[in-house]
């Protein structure tokens, strides 16, 4: 069995880049069996259908809007029965993650998917600073995820402790380290 767990968000927008460094935090904090892939999706969206259509089973981590909710809120739901109060309207993803994934499903190539998501505060242009609530939300979305890992055969085993702010905070010098010659 093939598991694709997929970081979608825009890293630029504070914590609507949420699910790409909570898997790039995970895939440094934790070693797993052979046949998880983490895979960091940023606001590809429809360019992914590909790489989702050759996995078994795909996990995203997502930021969600849901009715009701508050900023910091987890889910963790089977895609096949996504409850009504759940949308994915208003990110800044050009494509909708959601779109790709109903017309993934209608063509019949969408593998069985969970989605692991969280509610945002912010979309603010251009800060790699996340929110409190979602950072304080890290660890819920990490046993989430790892539980539902877990049922699908996946061991884990922590090697590092590497905050998701650290993740970002990298990324962040990463993307803007310049050499002058």
């Amino acid at each position: 069995m093939k598991i694709l767990v997929l970081g979608i968000g825009n890293v630029m927008f504070g914590d609507e880049g949420f699910g790409v460094h909570f898997v790039k935090m995970m895939a440094q904090n934790f070693t797993f069996s052979p046949e998880v892939k983490f895979e960091d999706g940023g606001t590809l969206a429809g360019v992914l259908s590909g790489l989702i259509a050759g996995f078994d089973e795909l996990v995203v981590v997502d930021c969600i809007e849901a009715d009701g909710a508050n900023v910091g809120d987890v889910f963790s739901f089977p895609f096949s029965a996504m409850p009504s109060r759940i949308s994915w309207s208003g990110s800044a993803h050009e494509v909708e993650m959601l779109q790709t994934l109903q017309m993934m499903e209608l063509l019949g190539d969408l593998p069985k998917t969970q989605i692991v998501a969280v509610v945002p505060k912010r979309v603010a242009p251009m800060t790699f600073t996340l929110s409190e609530e979602l950072v304080l939300a890290t660890q819920t979305v990490q046993k989430a995820l790892l539980a539902h890992l877990k049922t699908l055969g996946v061991s884990a085993k922590k090697v590092a402790d590497i905050s998701l702010q650290e993740v970002a905070d990298r990324w962040k010098e990463a993307q803007f380290k310049f050499e002058f010659v």
